[in-house]
């Protein structure tokens, strides 16, 4: 790694919130060698073939966070990380992260896009949000967030993503790199956004290894009945509310999938308000 990045992300955690505010600002999650990672760091590969304005990544080897603070006048002290979706084979970086993102500092909630590793890196990119969780926790107080009030977002694979975070916060997937991970990697909330990989137990049921706890947070999942991964939010909400965890399910009858904020599409103008109104009650 360029010796560089190491000192930057250093400063990164000890300089004041309102001096990076206003700038785009990386902070990537491994100091040292990438857990399990076999290449070596370098920027993220990115799709230049598709012209349809998505900024599409094709491989990460070293995931960081993007952060995007709210504006201090109305900063609620929540904080979201967001996970773009894209198969587990590429990342839907600003339609499914920065554009969220704007979205949710508009609301007064810090956003942090996780560039988690791919592609076809599952065990890897869980690695990374656990990491990701645990750095926003442990730095909570020089990013004016409450600890308390750390949840995590995701479309697609990075709503399945999201949902390994809340459900599976106690598995240990990586050995300790600093002081950071001394903290609790547990999400106090999730928001799965057109969610997939959740119906690949028999006949459809939940994916065996998604096993719920009572240690699992609240729940947020909006989806569309035309999706053809819409099965996994029926089969996941299911199975948290027999689990006893609340959750809030919304079915539409139309949108598809891969839709984010843009507009033109009745699920993509439906579910932030939505989302919204839920995310006011559960940070409460």
């Amino acid at each position: 790694m360029n010796p560089l990045k190491i000192i930057f992300v250093s400063l990164l955690l000890t300089i004041p919130v309102s001096s990076f505010t206003q700038e785009k600002v990386m902070l990537y999650l491994w100091p040292g060698k990438v857990p399990g990672e076999l290449k070596e760091k370098q920027a993220p590969a990115v799709d230049t073939t598709q012209k349809d304005g998505v900024l599409r990544y094709t491989e990460v080897t070293n995931p960081a966070l993007e952060i995007r603070l709210a504006d201090p006048a109305k900063n609620t002290g929540a904080a979201l990380i967001v996970c773009p979706g894209g198969g587990y084979g590429r990342l839907a970086y600003n339609k499914e992260g920065t554009e969220i993102a704007d979205w949710l500092n508009s609301k007064g909630i810090n956003a942090f896009v996780l560039s988690y590793r791919i592609p076809n890196k599952r065990p890897e990119a869980l690695q990374d949000a656990q990491r990701a969780i645990r750095i926003l926790r442990s730095n909570s107080a020089k990013w004016k967030i409450d600890a308390g009030k750390i949840g995590i977002m995701g479309f697609s694979a990075g709503a399945d993503l999201s949902a390994r975070a809340a459900i599976l916060s106690g598995n240990k997937t990586y050995e300790a790199v600093d002081r950071s991970d001394d903290t609790s990697c547990r999400p106090d909330f999730a928001l799965l956004i057109y969610p997939a990989y959740f119906d690949r137990g028999e006949n459809r049921s939940l994916t065996p290894d998604l096993k719920i706890t009572n240690l699992t947070p609240p729940v947020f999942i909006f989806q569309s009945a035309d999706d053809s991964h819409g099965n996994s939010a029926i089969v996941m909400a299911g199975a948290l509310r027999d689990a006893k965890i609340p959750v809030e399910l919304h079915l539409v009858p139309k949108g598809g999938h891969g839709y984010g904020l843009r507009p033109g599409n009745p699920a993509a103008e439906t579910w932030p308000s939505l989302a919204g109104k839920w995310l006011l009650n559960v940070l409460k």
